[in-house]
């Protein structure tokens, strides 16, 4: 609710919500005013201040000083804390005190007037009775004020970080179902028929002729599918790590396209131990071999480059095949979850692009380092 509309009597037929925050504040106007009445009059009987003959006059003299006094005060420091709380956080309780007394003042004055309305006083005894009840209101608005501000601001505090860790447990969950469809999406490529079968059939061609080769491209399929499920959950791993899944994975796939797929991989040492998200360079890759290598007979040139620059890091993939657009990816594609992660994991500073050098596509992948 905006500062403005707070002050608004809500239209209830248009909004339930607020009408019900109105009501709320109201209720609490008239409790905060009946509990500071009896407190006045609890505390001037203590002192001695009133006879027990006259008690009736004095609970409607202490209600008329506490409405007049303690409802202004209310709107005039929830304005104030909407206003002021973040601009001068060490200020702000003695702005709030040169308020109350402000409040006091007028509401002692407003409250004089309205005690010889009601006939309490004559009009003669205003300014007597102004002298005289001047220095408690004061007093008593400080002290209840600034108890109940401290007490509003410590709950509005409490709620905002419950809100925020409830927002920051929502988001990581979140990131942890997207990794999760990551893997699965990942384990299910390395499961899929065609990949599996081109797999076990290439190992089982090599066997007779190159036995060393089977078996480190057995070694490779297990590290895959190993790396597939056992991604790091807090949502990034080492380069380094990355990058040898994704060599994994092309040796693979070359035992299946031999000449037609053809890679290099060009990443500093310097960046292998920078944390990247889990399976995103093998995303890349993988589109790059399954929409550009695998559907031309001549295959492609898949590049992976990788650099660091002003406290960034971009990762390219790079390929000759004709190009797509992310207007076409779907949420529930790879690149599209790679995008949400990306999201979740560096806001609006992660990004996923699409762009053409010459004849070449380069899809780039940068976020905070």
């Amino acid at each position: 609710m905006t500062r403005e509309s707070s002050l608004r009597v809500p239209d209830c037929t248009k909004d339930p919500e607020r009408n019900h925050g109105y009501v709320s504040m109201l209720f609490r106007l008239i409790l905060i005013v009946c509990a500071i009445t009896l407190f006045i009059v609890v505390l001037f009987l203590s002192l001695g201040k009133m006879r027990l003959s006259q008690i009736g006059t004095h609970i409607l003299a202490a209600f008329i000083y506490s409405a007049l006094i303690s409802v202004p005060s209310m709107f005039l420091l929830d304005w104030i804390g909407h206003r002021d709380q973040g601009r001068y956080p060490r200020l702000i309780f003695l702005v709030y005190a040169l308020a109350l007394t402000c409040t006091a003042t007028v509401g002692s004055l407003a409250g004089g007037v309205g005690l010889e309305v009601a006939r309490i006083i004559p009009p003669s005894e205003y300014w007597l009775e102004f002298r005289g009840t001047l220095p408690f209101a004061i007093v008593i608005s400080l002290m209840i004020g600034l108890s109940l501000t401290t007490y509003e601001t410590l709950r509005f505090k409490l709620q905002a970080t419950t809100l925020e860790l409830r927002t920051r447990q929502v988001e990581q969950e979140r990131a942890y179902k997207l990794l999760a469809e990551a893997q699965l999406s990942s384990l299910e490529s390395r499961i899929h028929p065609h990949f599996l079968f081109n797999t076990l059939n290439s190992i089982a061609a090599l066997i007779p002729s190159d036995p060393q080769r089977a078996e480190d491209t057995v070694g490779k399929l297990a590290s895959l599918l190993r790396f597939s499920l056992n991604a790091n959950p807090s949502g990034l791993v080492p380069l380094g790590q990355e990058l040898k899944i994704v060599r994994d994975y092309l040796e693979i796939e070359r035992t299946r396209f031999g000449q037609r797929l053809r890679y290099d991989v060009a990443v500093p040492e310097t960046l292998i131990d920078a944390k990247v998200p889990p399976l995103a360079l093998q995303c890349l890759v993988e589109n790059a071999v399954k929409h550009v290598v695998a559907e031309r007979a001549q295959g492609a040139t898949i590049q992976i480059t990788g650099s660091k620059d002003s406290g960034r890091i971009e990762l390219e993939v790079i390929d000759d095949g004709p190009g797509f657009s992310l207007d076409a990816i779907t949420p529930e594609h790879g690149l599209g979850n790679l995008i949400a992660r990306l999201e979740l994991l560096f806001g609006e500073a992660g990004q996923l692009e699409v762009t053409r050098a010459g004849d070449k596509t380069v899809v780039r992948i940068s976020f905070p380092a």
